[in-house]
């Protein structure tokens, strides 16, 4: 499948197996998950027409892990960032002592002040590398990589969650587990 293919048929996913699966006529289950030849077929009426084998490409070649099947590849559903209520049915799990989270400057005082919500989705996202932090934060403009004090969360009783595509998850970040990381770096 080519390049322009793959990244549309991925967005299309994305927006219905996150956002708006009513739109193509597709009911997601309490956990999210959708049969694999109700969703080839829905999409097709709506004008993405799909092959199970360039499905399972889309899957397998999205560098975010953003799908993921059922044990027996007969269901898929989005691995995290849902708007539509699902329970993923993700057990709490120890994060390493340090998460981060990547942003745009003009965000900055407002999470500064209030901490990290998860505003239009189920919880806050959180990468365990600054690396995807920064690329997270850089689709909006230059990126500002926070660091959050997992440690110090999960000390204060907060709960983590880890998606199957290895995004951490929380209700929300409180503004005293936040530093710039640049400010973190500096202040060692």
């Amino acid at each position: 499948m080519d390049k322009k293919h793959l990244i549309r048929a991925s967005k299309r996913l994305s927006r219905h197996l996150r956002h708006a699966p009513g739109d193509i006529g597709i009911t997601l289950t309490s956990d999210g998950w959708v049969d694999v030849d109700t969703l080839l077929a829905a999409l097709r009426r709506n004008g993405l027409r799909l092959t199970r084998a360039e499905l399972d490409e889309v899957v397998e070649g999205n560098d975010k892990r953003r799908f993921a099947f059922d044990d027996d590849g007969l269901r898929i559903r989005a691995s995290q960032g849902h708007s539509v209520e699902v329970d993923l049915a993700l057990p709490a799990a120890t994060p390493p002592d340090a998460l981060y989270h990547g942003t745009v400057s003009r965000f900055l005082d407002a999470i500064l002040h209030e901490g990290l919500r998860p505003m239009n989705r189920h919880a806050v996202h959180l990468s365990a590398n600054i690396e995807t932090a920064r690329t997270v934060g850089g689709r909006r403009g230059v990126p500002v990589v926070l660091l959050v004090d997992a440690r110090g969360m999960t000390a204060a009783g907060h709960e983590f969650q880890v998606s199957a595509n290895g995004v951490w998850l929380a209700t929300v970040v409180p503004p005293e587990f936040l530093r710039r990381l640049d400010e973190a770096v500096g202040s060692q």
